[in-house]
């Protein structure tokens, strides 16, 4: 189905789009905002946004949401749907799918593009950002509150699901999609649909050290101003197990193996990852 073979923008890619903008952004005017009447304004003043002026004063991430404020108390809210990124171009250059921009003082436009408009932002005073309905229904972000074992199985262990989709719960656990919730079970040794009442104190504190190494490894990887999607034409798959059905374990050897567990193709080692709890 289309949002399986797509996959979603994860917390590492956000973050990346994050420092982008804080690059792109310092010490820059914005001296014009413009967009066209698309879906990523669903629900949202898209006048608002044509508003913004100024200098930005700051942004954040809140799991896959980025939060930005400028002058005079303007704002947004920008969640990158499936296709998204932010992109930063000389002004007069053509940019396909571009459905927003903020034009800059030194002639260049950072654009948000979204072929198929599953992305979406939300104008808003700046001072109302973090108290958006969306933002107060996250759960802990790995990143930005720390993550521990205790607190991992506080956020997740009275789930009843498997302990893949309960990591991807942005209530419980905030940025974690698809690929990185598989990839650190895979790091944890901990199979996809274990439960997470299964799971002991030592394989909490493994799991959460493995998200952290997981997110971190995502992080050092990015070296460009444009964040790649792994199911980009072109793109290279840098990940252990994801995408990778067939291949040898990087650990073992053993076939790594795929199933479908919450509607989503989920990626282990049989061999590493054995349903059962260890003895």
């Amino acid at each position: 189905m289309e949002c399986e073979r797509l996959g979603v923008p994860e917390l590492p890619e956000v973050e990346i789009e994050r420092r982008n903008l804080e690059k792109w952004l310092r010490d820059r005017q914005v001296v014009a905002a413009e967009a066209e009447k698309t879906r990523i304004f669903r629900g949202a003043n898209r006048k608002q946004f044509g508003e913004i002026r100024g200098q930005l004063l700051g942004t954040r991430r809140r799991g896959k949401y980025l939060l930005l404020r400028f002058e005079k108390n303007r704002g947004f809210l920008a969640h990158l749907g499936m296709t998204g990124k932010f992109v930063h171009r000389p002004r007069g250059q053509n940019e396909p799918y571009s459905r927003a921009r903020l034009l800059l003082d030194d002639g260049q436009v950072i654009h948000f593009r979204d072929p198929r408009m599953f992305g979406r932002i939300e104008p808003a005073k700046a001072d109302r950002l973090d108290g958006l309905q969306v933002i107060q229904d996250l759960g802990r972000d790995p990143l930005a509150d720390g993550l521990t074992g205790p607190q991992l199985k506080e956020a997740i262990g009275s789930s009843k699901q498997a302990i893949k989709v309960a990591l991807m719960d942005q209530h419980r656990v905030a940025g974690l999609g698809n690929i990185h919730a598989a990839e650190a079970l895979f790091r944890a040794r901990i199979h996809p649909a274990r439960k997470p009442s299964s799971l002991q104190p030592a394989e909490w504190s493994r799991l959460a050290k493995s998200i952290h190494e997981a997110i971190k490894f995502a992080l050092d990887r990015e070296d460009g101003d444009e964040i790649e999607y792994v199911e980009e034409p072109g793109s290279e798959n840098p990940f252990y197990v994801y995408g990778r059905g067939g291949e040898p374990c990087p650990r073992c050897g053993t076939p790594i193996e795929s199933f479908v567990l919450g509607g989503r193709t989920t990626y282990f080692c049989p061999r590493d990852q054995p349903r059962r709890r260890p003895r």
